[in-house]
């Protein structure tokens, strides 16, 4: 996990309430991150969210890796009860949201402002630290020019006027661009400005955003829901309503287990990486594999079918001192990855070569870290070749090493079906205890409304506590069930015990 800077409390002095989603599986990731990251407390779950309390600022939120959104809570309770009741009651029990209690979101507003106030000073603080230097460096750019055209006259006479001419329009492009560059930042600034200078409640525009699932969304739409919203917003605050362009979004998610209700921190969300030209594997869960690895300062990091290089980008980002490299057979892959390196300014930190995952040209015992996404799907139909994928894995990696993978279903089962001969078997036919191993994890659906952070995420699906067998000298760890959307995948972590042949 990434080490935590200082300074974090410069945020909400009694500290926050927020929430962020997360992919289904990813929770105890994000759990553990907030803790690492932003000194988080009262760390609480529920399927596909992660709750926390933190002084930090809108600085320190946004470096948050996986989650995919962030919002300020307002408020969080249980369900409504659709079941027995007719659908005006739960109309009125959907207002009394923001009649009952008020000053929840009267709270929310407030600390929701302070957060975009204090950011707001921060940049001006660095636009204006920055304004000298920016002078400083355009006279010494003033003056080189100078002497450059007096030492060009005096060799070349006859080039002076095109030298002149050459000066000038050099200097009229720096104007423009600074001109461009200050009425942009002006114009962030006053976005910002308009959002938070609203000395009367009365002012503040407002849209609603809402998301119904379950049973709740068998007999409301979310236009419905945001409607009736809505309007007891205006009625109890005063706000006005704007969809296209307001200062205020109001997100509600209605299911069968939870009824939460909160404020959008960024308009972008946190897993759309501006260092990632184009996207492989999601980044969220590329960052989760990387933070597994037990990358350390001075590493040897392979992904040995990197693909766009997604895996490596979000390690680079967060481990920079190591050296990454990432092999693929696809021209096209490695273009793209190319260009994504370059996207991201870590063309020099991360090596590409053009290799099979099978004959990798590397010396035995010569890495310390392996992550990687094990190709699947109707493109890619590995078979058997599984086992000679890991094998040449364990052949280039050091004793004591790590391997990180993401693997399919079958996959899985193909990795099992290698080894699990050699294993034996309890009377349930599952592997023995292993020293080091664990079972899956994930997070189950529970009807409370919580779980505390502390509680075990290994009672979960049975089809996962079946235990991965060794891999000749690869012992799995970890092992994880995420979602990728349409289909679920495992992250498994191994940890190389001893030399093959020993």
């Amino acid at each position: 996990m990434a080490a935590v800077p200082d300074g974090r409390r410069s945020g909400p002095a009694a500290g926050a309430r927020f929430f962020c989603t997360a992919g289904r599986g990813l929770e105890p990731f994000l759990m553990r991150e907030v803790r690492s990251r932003l000194a988080a407390t009262q760390v609480e779950y529920i399927s596909g969210k992660v709750f926390f309390t933190t002084c930090s600022d809108l600085n320190m939120l946004k470096k948050l890796k996986s989650a995919e959104r962030l919002f300020l809570l307002i408020k969080k309770q249980l369900p409504f009860n659709v079941s027995s009741v007719s659908k005006g009651k739960i109309f009125n029990e959907m207002q009394r949201l923001t009649n009952d209690d008020p000053e929840s979101w009267l709270n929310a507003i407030s600390i929701w402002k302070n957060l975009l106030e204090l950011d707001a000073k921060k940049v001006k603080l660095s636009q204006k630290n920055a304004n000298p230097l920016k002078r400083k460096v355009g006279e010494n750019d003033i003056i080189a020019k100078k002497l450059k055209t007096a030492q060009m006259q005096e060799i070349q006479e006859n080039k002076e006027c095109q030298m002149e001419k050459q000066i000038e329009e050099e200097t009229l492009e720096q104007g423009n661009f600074t001109t461009k560059r200050d009425k942009s930042q002006e114009e962030l600034q006053n976005d910002v400005a308009e959002a938070v200078d609203t000395h009367n409640q009365n002012d503040l525009t407002f849209r609603v955003s809402c998301r119904c699932s379950g049973a709740i969304a068998k007999t409301f739409t979310a236009q419905e829901v945001g409607r009736v919203i809505g309007i007891a917003l205006m009625k109890q605050f005063g706000w006005k309503a704007d969809l296209r362009n307001p200062n205020l979004e109001i997100f509600i998610h209605l299911s069968d287990i939870y009824c939460v209700v909160g404020i959008p921190v960024f308009r972008v969300p946190l897993a759309s990486r501006a260092y990632i030209k184009t996207a492989g594997l999601r980044s969220t869960i590329a960052w989760a594999m990387a933070s597994l690895a037990e990358i350390k300062a001075g590493a040897v990091v392979l992904d040995p079918m990197c693909g766009l290089g997604t895996i490596l980008l979000e390690a680079a980002k967060e481990w920079p001192d190591v050296y990454y490299m990432g092999a693929d057979v696809s021209d096209s892959q490695l273009l793209g990855a190319c260009d994504n390196l370059k996207a991201a300014g870590l063309k020099d930190k991360i090596e590409l070569l053009k290799a099979s995952v099978i004959e990798l040209p590397l010396p035995s015992e010569s890495v310390d870290t392996i992550i990687s996404d094990i190709p699947f799907g109707k493109k890619f139909k590995l078979g058997k070749d599984i086992k000679h994928i890991i094998q040449e894995m364990e052949r280039v990696l050091r004793v004591g090493g790590t391997i990180v993978l993401l693997l399919s279903e079958d996959h899985h089962r193909r990795l099992k079906s290698c080894e699990e001969s050699s294993v034996p078997l309890n009377s349930k036919g599952s592997c023995k205890d292993k020293p080091g191993s664990t079972e899956c994890l994930n997070p189950e659906e529970k009807a409370a409304i919580s779980e505390p952070a502390s509680s075990s995420f290994a009672a979960s699906n049975q089809e996962c506590l079946d235990r991965m067998p060794p891999f000749g000298s690869l012992v799995p760890v970890e092992c994880y069930r995420v979602s990728l959307g349409k289909t679920d995948a495992l992250i498994y972590k191994y940890k190389k015990s001893h030399s093959p042949g020993q």
